[in-house]
C-alpha cells in the first residue's frame, strides 16, 4: 500500500474505499426483504423508513430481524474490506457505508436513519466499543423506554469511548456519524421534547 502521506497516490484508494462502502451501505435490505416476503413497499407504512424499526411495524418480526442484521453487516463488511487496504481506507469505507444507508442513490437519497449500520461499523473497528454502545443503549432504554433516545445517547458515548481508548481517528469518524444520526433523528428529537415519542413496547 502506498504511503498515505502522498495524497496524489492515496486519494484513489480512499475514494475507492468510500465508493465500495457506499455501494454496500446503499443496499436497501428493508425494502428488499419486505418485497420478497410479499409485504409490499415498506415505505408505504408507518414512518416510511426502510430500517428495521419500521419493518417491525408490519408485524413480521423475522423480516424485521433480517433487516436489522443486514443493515448491521453491510457496515461491518464495508469496514473489513477497507481494512484490506489500510486504516484510512477502513475509515472511508465505514463513512461510505453509513452515507449509503442514509442516502441511497437508488431510492432518491431517502434511506434509513443509520443506527443499525452505525453499530455494524463499530463492530468493524472494535468489539469493546460495541459493548460500550450496547451498555448505554440498554441502560437508557431500561430507564426511559425510548428507543430513539437510547440510540442517540449511545451514539454520543461512542466517539467519546473511542477517544478515551486512544483511537482518535476513529473517534473523529464516529463524531461525524453521530452528527448525521442526530440530523436523521430530528423528528424523533422534536417528539421527545414534546413528550410525544412512542415508548418501547407501547402499542397504538
Amino acid at each position: 500500500m502506498p504511503d498515505p502521506i502522498s495524497w496524489s497516490i492515496a486519494a484513489p484508494y480512499l475514494l475507492f474505499a468510500l465508493a465500495i462502502g457506499y455501494l454496500l451501505g446503499s443496499i436497501p435490505f428493508g425494502l428488499v426483504f419486505t418485497r420478497m416476503a410479499g409485504m409490499g413497499d415498506v415505505r408505504a407504512i408507518g414512518s416510511g423508513n426502510i430500517g428495521a424499526t419500521n419493518v417491525l411495524r408490519t408485524g413480521n418480526k423475522k423480516v424485521a430481524a433480517a433487516t436489522l442484521i443486514g443493515d448491521m453487516l453491510k457496515g461491518t463488511v464495508a469496514v473489513l474490506l477497507g481494512w484490506q487496504l489500510g486504516p484510512d481506507q477502513a475509515v472511508m469505507a465505514g463513512l461510505g457505508a453509513f452515507l449509503g444507508h442514509c442516502f441511497p442513490v437508488w431510492l432518491k437519497f431517502k434511506g434509513g436513519k443509520g443506527v443499525a449500520t452505525y453499530v455494524g461499523i463499530i463492530l468493524g473497528f472494535s468489539f469493546k466499543i460495541l459493548l460500550v454502545f450496547a451498555a448505554v443503549w440498554l441502560a437508557t432504554a431500561a430507564i426511559s423506554r425510548y428507543s430513539s433516545l437510547s440510540a442517540l445517547l449511545a451514539t454520543i458515548a461512542t466517539p467519546i469511548a473511542f477517544y478515551a481508548f486512544g483511537y482518535v481517528q476513529w473517534a473523529e469518524l464516529f463524531a461525524l456519524l453521530t452528527l448525521i444520526t442526530f440530523w436523521r433523528h430530528r423528528k424523533n428529537i422534536g417528539r421527545l421534547v414534546k413528550g410525544e415519542e412512542g415508548k418501547i413496547g407501547k402499542k397504538g
